[in-house]
């Protein structure tokens, strides 16, 4: 099949459909304050970080304080047959929460109560609305931790939605083997709970791991249930400059391919160094780096560091740099989570086309020294960031959104990059998910017969396609 050609990606289809008065009228009267559609409030819920700026936000917004409230949104809007977007905190990057078809957005914040943590069983089970963040907060006291870490404070409900992984997914793997179960509320407003506290089963289809990156278009998510693990008796965290983009994607490689079970390790290239300088008040080398973190025991956390400076002093690497302390190692990593806003703030008014990709590790060093000598033949200014112990990485084009001819050549780049990565048997998108942004490309991925497969599904479980229409694919 062939890749779809840049010019498909430029704008989201929009087939706005009615909301009518009645229904409006009726989410008023139950919901009070709690049902706005005050302009403010509707474009907030109708923008994410992706680049789309044209969408016309939701008719309306509902802020759901609990499972049954969303189920009677939901159960009428299905009487309409008017679309229902679920909203979290907004930080998608692919314009999953966008109205592309009006409707109703819910919002789920409010929904933030940490329900059960059972220590014991290395399980907790929150609402929607608690972010990654507020989880640990809860957490701490019993010695465990949740490792989900996308880097913005995403809701668990939207990083269930859209199978968030982040920087720790090298070894602790994404939303996918970390959510055990989930309540749901389907298209007809139907409350629905799939999987069960038990680490394993084998009773029936695993609607769980359906529901888990369906990014809203199957029903919304009220409840998530996901495995915590013991903190690390030890922790440690370095830096390693290298000469060359290259050398440090293979020392990547050969940390993996050794097995040594580091907890992250993420390049940033030279570009990216010197934006987070200059926001976060560092003075890191800038030339490309891999920001390391060990767990494990004294022992082990020590036996891994120095095996991995050794392969990357063999490659190049120098001036190692450790953070053992908390308050060190909080510091780098909140400079390396504030990449994204550092790539914006140096360059005011701009708008970033953020894309992702990840490729089997062996193929990672060709992919993405590929890609870096397109984008800077671009002349286009970017940001390249990867969870690269797993072969994901990210590219941030940074665009006037006023400028047709930078957007073109951001998604000029991003095609290419994208396609690059399909031929390497990866896939068009490692964590962000598809939204609007990546549809194509999916069909590209999965081939006609699968996407075929992913609407038979669809149509089964929301008849009316009211569930965040749109996204995905189109039916």
């Amino acid at each position: 099949m062939n890749a779809p050609t840049p010019s498909t990606h430029l704008a989201p289809t929009i087939l706005q459909r009615e909301v009518p008065d009645a229904l409006l009228t009726t989410l008023k009267a139950r919901f009070a304050e709690r049902c706005s559609t005050a302009l403010v409030v509707r474009e907030q819920h109708g923008r994410d970080e992706s680049a789309f700026t044209t969408v016309p936000p939701p008719a309306a917004v509902v802020f759901a304080l609990s499972t049954q409230e969303v189920a009677e949104v939901v159960t009428l809007a299905s009487q309409y047959r008017v679309p229902v977007i679920p909203f979290g905190v907004g930080s998608s990057l692919e314009g999953h929460l966008l109205a592309v078809q009006g409707g109703i957005s819910i919002d789920v914040s409010r929904m933030n109560q940490v329900l059960a943590i059972n220590a014991e069983d290395l399980t907790v089970t929150v609402q929607p609305g608690v972010t990654r963040k507020q989880l640990n907060e809860a957490v701490k006291s019993t010695g465990l931790f949740f490792p989900i870490d996308p880097g913005a404070d995403a809701t668990l409900g939207g990083m269930s939605a859209t199978r968030a992984s982040g920087t720790n997914a090298v070894r602790y793997g994404t939303m996918r083997e970390n959510v055990l179960a989930l309540e749901v509320v389907t298209a007809s407003g139907e409350i629905t709970r799939t999987g069960t506290r038990a680490k394993k089963s084998s009773a029936g289809y695993d609607l769980t791991r359906l529901m888990v990156g369906s990014e809203g278009t199957l029903g919304v998510i009220t409840e998530v249930t996901v495995k915590l693990y013991p903190l690390p008796e030890a922790i440690s965290a370095a830096v390693c400059s290298f000469p060359s983009i290259e050398a440090a994607v293979h020392t990547t490689i050969q940390i993996i391919q050794m097995g040594i079970p580091i907890a992250r390790v993420e390049l940033i290239d030279a570009n990216t160094v010197r934006m987070v300088n200059a926001h976060s008040k560092l003075t890191l080398r800038e030339e490309p780096q891999l920001l390391m973190e060990f767990h494990g025991s004294p022992a082990s956390v020590k036996e891994q560091a120095e095996t991995v400076q050794e392969i990357a002093t063999e490659l190049g690497g120098n001036a190692f740099e450790w953070a053992t302390t908390p308050e060190a190692r909080t510091r780098l990593w909140t400079a390396r989570h504030n990449a994204y806003f550092a790539a914006i703030q140096s360059k005011p008014g701009c708008r970033a086309i953020s894309t992702d990709t990840c490729v089997p590790i062996s193929r990672l060093a060709d992919c993405l020294l590929d890609s870096v000598a397109e984008a800077d033949a671009s002349g286009l200014p970017y940001f390249l960031v990867g969870h690269v112990g797993d072969g994901n990485f990210h590219f941030g084009y940074l665009l006037d959104p006023d400028s047709p001819s930078e957007r073109a050549t951001a998604e000029q780049l991003n095609h290419a990059l994208v396609a690059r990565a399909l031929k390497l048997e990866g896939t068009c998108s490692g964590e962000h998910g598809v939204g609007l942004h990546k549809m194509d490309f999916l069909l590209t991925e999965a081939g006609s017969g699968a996407v075929a497969m992913m609407r038979t599904i669809k149509q089964a479980l929301d008849p009316h396609n009211i569930m965040n229409p749109g996204k995905i694919f189109t039916l």
